[in-house]
């Protein structure tokens, strides 16, 4: 007897999302199916283009089918749609377009913050996500540099268009002075620029928008929250003492303002020596990990030190692209597959 729909919905009715833990068909994954002489042909629907689960997840609905008596072929057409996360109180807008603005934050510098925010920009968008980065370092703004671009934004019907550069939509005060030029400002005035990134900044459609804070706990931090919903947050520190526990105090920020704190990411975590091939634990290593496990948080995953990460900033060209076979670029692409599924995760609203 040839299947039906409901055959096919029923078998599909018991594939589950490894991360989310619910089914394909409660989680409405499954559109436009279709069965005719054996085959069948669906629409997968994931909750993001930068899903790492994406062939399982494929491959455990064509396993299921198989078993159906009468398929002979399965067709699946993969896309994604961002959901996005609960609605904001009436203080919080929204950035038009934009499903999910992320936080990157560190409680002290020099952890290469910035470094991270932006492999993961990249990363992110490489996987096939709509990604914006806005450079929230209004002092120091590094991210011209490891973008490889000082372009001066155009502006079009009145509103600033972001850069684009490797596939990522980009913002930047680095881009708006002149090279070496210092930004002299008081809060007020910072609040101001903050504000105008979010909400003057044409877009577009985005699936996350990253925004690179400055290290510590202070003005740019509060304007971000105060201005637009922020769906999360993410922590990077290196293994140190001193940077564990200002991570900790980025963390307890976050946790004040609302903004639920998706893992944290330990950076510089190890060195592996090209010559002899061993391990060396520069600045300790795993401290970032148990921290973040104490304090019942995700942890993102750990990044070896290596001197192509810097030089590949330096030179403007991310490493997860200058060098994408190497170790530490697999790190950098692993954790933000982590930090995609987190998204998820909590826009599902699975416990």
């Amino acid at each position: 007897m040839a299947p039906t729909n409901q055959d096919i919905l029923a078998t599909l009715g018991q594939v589950k999302d490894p991360d989310l833990g619910r089914d394909l068909v409660t989680l409405g994954m499954i559109e436009d199916l279709s069965t005719e002489d054996g085959r069948v042909s669906f629409t997968l629907v994931l909750t993001t283009a930068a899903c790492p689960l994406k062939e399982q997840i494929e491959a455990d609905c064509r396993n299921a089918l198989r078993k159906v008596p009468g398929v002979r072929v399965v067709d699946i057409k993969t896309t994604s749609r961002m959901r996005k996360p609960s609605s904001p109180g009436a203080d919080r807008k929204t950035i038009e377009g934009v499903s999910n603005v992320l936080a990157v934050g560190s409680g002290k510098g020099g952890v290469g913050k910035s470094t991270v925010a932006a492999n993961l920009a990249v990363s992110l968008a490489t996987s096939g996500a709509r990604v914006g980065l806005l450079d929230g370092d209004i002092y120091g703004p590094n991210l011209p540099r490891m973008l490889g671009t000082r372009a001066q934004p155009a502006m079009r019907d009145g509103r600033v268009m972001p850069i684009e550069a490797w596939g990522v939509r980009f913002i930047s005060m680095g881009l708006l002075v002149s090279q070496g030029e210092a930004v002299v400002w008081r809060g007020p005035m910072l609040h101001g620029a903050i504000k105008s990134f979010l909400h003057d900044v044409d877009w577009g459609e985005l699936d996350y928008l990253l925004v690179d804070l400055p290290p510590g706990t202070g003005d740019v931090q509060l304007s971000l929250v105060q201005q637009t919903l922020v769906a999360g947050a993410v922590v990077v520190t290196t293994p140190s003492t001193v940077a564990i526990e200002d991570a900790v105090k980025a963390v307890a920020m976050f946790d004040k303002l609302q903004v639920p704190v998706l893992g944290m990411i330990e950076n510089m975590s190890y060195f592996m020596c090209p010559s002899c091939g061993s391990r060396h634990e520069i600045f300790a290593s795993g401290t970032g990990e148990e921290r973040a496990l104490a304090m019942g948080l995700p942890f993102l995953g750990a990044i070896p030190l290596h001197p192509s990460v810097r030089a590949c900033g330096d030179q403007g060209r991310p490493v997860v692209l200058a060098e994408p076979d190497s170790a530490h670029a697999r790190a950098l692409v692993e954790v933000a597959g982590h930090l995609a599924r987190r998204v998820s995760i909590q826009n599902i609203g699975v416990p």
